[in-house]
């Protein structure tokens, strides 16, 4: 007869966890804006997945050469069916980008679209590198100076 049971400190705070971070009825917690920053084609382009934004809801802005992305959404609900009268829920987030210093900031495009905001800022083309020659050397070298 061994029931034993090994006792584990964390299964309470994993527990709690689980519920309040894995609700499928709290999708608000779930939902996280992903980011990804790449260029293409002397773009740089930063693209922040937000499903349920609206235009309205974002904030796009430049501060000390970097690009800021900020937004907050909030929602709603009226039942007069239910014992509440309003039911609540808001999503924010924000993101900071910074800027290389040949980006062209007047140029800066922001488009957002099927819950993607797509910021499209040109960089200006980096000056071809000057080539030096190097020619061998006509003075004769004393091993002496070597030493």
């Amino acid at each position: 007869m061994n029931n034993i049971t090994k006792y584990n400190p964390f299964e309470e705070l994993r527990a709690l966890q689980r519920q309040l971070f894995d609700n499928p009825f709290s999708p608000t917690l779930n939902q996280t804006a992903t980011t990804d920053v790449y260029t293409v084609n002397n773009n740089l382009i930063v693209e922040a997945h937000l499903p349920n934004f609206d235009e309205d809801d974002v904030d796009v802005s430049l501060d000390n050469g970097a690009l800021i992305i900020r937004g907050e959404r909030h929602e709603k609900t009226e039942d007069s069916e239910r014992k509440y009268i309003i039911h609540e829920s808001s999503t924010s987030f924000f993101r900071r980008v910074q800027l290389p210093e040949d980006s062209n900031k007047d140029e800066i495009k922001a488009h957002l679209e099927d819950g993607v905001l797509r910021v499209t800022v040109p960089l200006k083309p980096l000056p071809e590198p000057k080539k030096i020659t190097v020619k061998k050397s006509t003075k004769k070298h004393d091993k002496k100076d070597k030493k």
